[in-house]
């Protein structure tokens, strides 16, 4: 199977430099036409410039694609909403969306300022969701949509010195969680990276052979299984250096307790239980928890009669 764009229309945030440019340039390469976002500000999120935005265009146009650039600051719903309407102005639809527009305030969470958490959680949270609505009731009506989230094990798993970024990309998997189930009927699809790569985001993090191992083009060949016709649903996909695995977040089973017994000590003492790995299964939607909880429940007043 050759996985091909050929007449699709994909914005990608972020996508002047990095994992965002390698995304845009490949699918180009498949045939998408390709809306290259770029605020073109530092690492920090401070500044602005049109230049990469542009060079990646123009590399597009060379190698015989279609591509334009806009500048707008995903953080901002009106610069999104601009962006949206020249990308339907010019081709007259949008099917892919890939989230990547991210920017780093790192620091131990007591020496953090809130507003450079609030800026990084508006960033990668709300400028996920501000470009995901812009484009929802496009796909809606098209019957097609295809959205990939950038996670990281940063919100999985933790990482010192990353509360706030770490916050907003876990964020991003609830935010994908509830729009599968929202979008299902309409065929738009809703996926999730986790990518470990070496860009200006992590150019200072690790030493320069790691670095050339985790080349971004590794990424983009796991982000684009997750926006192509056959794409998977609900789908977290961590990939880096060759790497790819999936993340899965799961419930075991668990146990009952009936009111008599609903103690700490209870609880405590009945752990082994609860933390038994092989009942452990994935849930489809919040409901089912409280689904499987009830039936518990029921099961134990039956009993009793």
């Amino acid at each position: 199977m050759t996985i091909r764009f050929d007449g699709k229309v994909a914005i990608v945030t972020g996508a002047g430099n990095g994992l965002g440019r390698s995304h845009a340039l490949a699918l180009a390469e498949r045939g998408a036409k390709v809306v290259v976002n770029d605020l073109g500000g530092a690492r920090d999120g401070s500044g602005a410039s049109s230049e990469a935005a542009l060079a990646v265009v123009k590399q597009i146009e060379e190698m015989g694609g279609e591509a334009i650039a806009h500048g707008a600051n995903v953080a901002k719903y009106d610069e999104v909403q601009d962006m949206v309407q020249q990308a339907m102005d010019q081709w007259g639809r949008v099917d892919i969306l890939i989230n990547n527009a991210g920017i780093l305030r790192d620091k131990s969470f007591s020496k953090m300022e809130l507003d450079d958490f609030k800026l990084v959680m508006d960033v990668h949270l709300m400028g996920s969701v501000n470009c995901t609505k812009a484009v929802w009731e496009i796909m809606k009506e098209q019957g097609y949509g295809r959205i990939v989230m950038t996670t990281s094990s940063s919100g999985l798993y933790g990482n010192f010195g990353q509360s706030n970024y770490g916050a907003a990309k876990m964020a991003v998997i609830g935010f994908m969680n509830t729009l599968v189930l929202e979008g299902a009927k309409y065929d738009i699809r809703v996926n999730a990276l986790a990518p470990t790569a070496g860009t200006r985001m992590t150019e200072d993090l690790m030493p320069e052979e790691v670095l050339a191992m985790l080349a971004p083009e590794a990424v983009t060949a796991g982000a684009l299984t997750l926006c192509h016709d056959d794409a998977p649903n609900r789908y977290i996909l961590a990939a880096g250096g060759g790497g790819y695995a999936s993340v899965r977040i799961c419930e075991t089973e668990g146990i009952f307790l009936s009111q008599p017994e609903q103690s700490p000590e209870a609880v405590v003492s009945a752990e082994a239980k609860i933390n038994d790995l092989s009942t452990q299964q994935e849930l489809l939607s919040g409901s089912k928890q409280s689904e499987k909880f009830l039936l518990k429940a029921m099961e134990h007043i039956k009993a009793q009669q």
